[in-house]
């Protein structure tokens, strides 16, 4: 299928590492100018050039913190800058804390609160004058299979993954007539960094082996193993191209059929 992605202009958040890293990549290997960002500079300017180097592809990269208003007004100004404008716009972001209701503070909620939620009300923010001017434009909000069935010892995430897929069903029906359209994805087991992570949590409060904790994850999970990056990041692809001209304001997880709920 062509995805009709050649030259389009492609925002990928947090995408050093991990699930934005692949969403990126594989944007790039469709022909697209991608623009990756991330806080951690040395990273971000070594995945840009990974991903020159596999794909031939035009990527830049911008250091941003996603929490800072200011940072995402810059970040889109130079996009559309060095592209002219923003035809896709992946919002991502790292996971909060793993926990339950007693373990945190108006801290942790507030963090969780600006870095999950409220940097994709920014982002959004930002590149929509650019998507109306051209009458076209889409958006994919990454979130969590949580969107679908609340996962134990996730509070903040399942809180504001919820609030995502809110704000991606009422700006679909908003943005419908500007031909824009915006839906949100729920990755389940993917083998990344996070992933590994929460797995060690599970160990540690469980006193299980990591190994074993993985185990346990793998049998719950039809497919009987962790989806690969590549493939999240190929139903992302295709939801956030122009080959995806009817389908909006859905949510959708890539979990292997993990999830239990419709």
């Amino acid at each position: 299928m062509d995805l009709q992605l050649q030259g389009k202009s492609v925002l990928v958040l947090a995408s050093s590492k991990g699930l934005g890293k692949a969403v990126a990549t594989k944007y790039a290997q469709e022909g697209a100018r991608v623009m990756i960002t991330s806080r951690d500079e040395e990273s971000l300017s070594a995945t840009a050039n990974e991903i020159k180097e596999a794909t031939g592809a035009e990527v830049n990269s911008f250091v941003c913190d996603i929490k800072d208003g200011e940072q995402v007004k810059q970040l889109v100004a130079k996009t559309v800058e060095l592209y002219g404008t923003v035809d896709v716009l992946i919002n991502n972001a790292g996971g909060p804390p793993a926990g339950t209701f007693d373990k945190f503070e108006d801290e942790q909620w507030q963090h969780a609160f600006e870095l999950n939620l409220l940097s994709f009300v920014r982002a959004i923010r930002e590149v929509l004058p650019h998507m109306r001017k051209q009458n076209r434009g889409h958006i994919v909000n990454i979130a969590s299979s949580s969107i679908k069935q609340p996962i134990d010892n996730l509070l903040l995430s399942n809180t504001f993954r919820a609030g995502i897929l809110g704000l991606s069903k009422s700006l679909s029906q908003e943005f419908a007539s500007d031909n824009i359209l915006i839906n949100t994805v729920g990755p389940g087991r993917i083998a990344t960094d996070r992933v590994a992570e929460l797995d060690e949590v599970k160990a540690n409060n469980t006193g299980l082996s990591y190994e074993d904790v993985k185990k346990q994850a793998e049998a719950s999970i039809p497919l009987g193993r962790y989806g690969e990056p590549e493939e999240f990041a190929n139903t992302i692809c295709y939801l956030g191209s122009p080959a995806n001209s009817y389908v909006t304001g859905q949510a959708i997880t890539v979990d292997g059929g993990m999830t239990k709920a419709f």
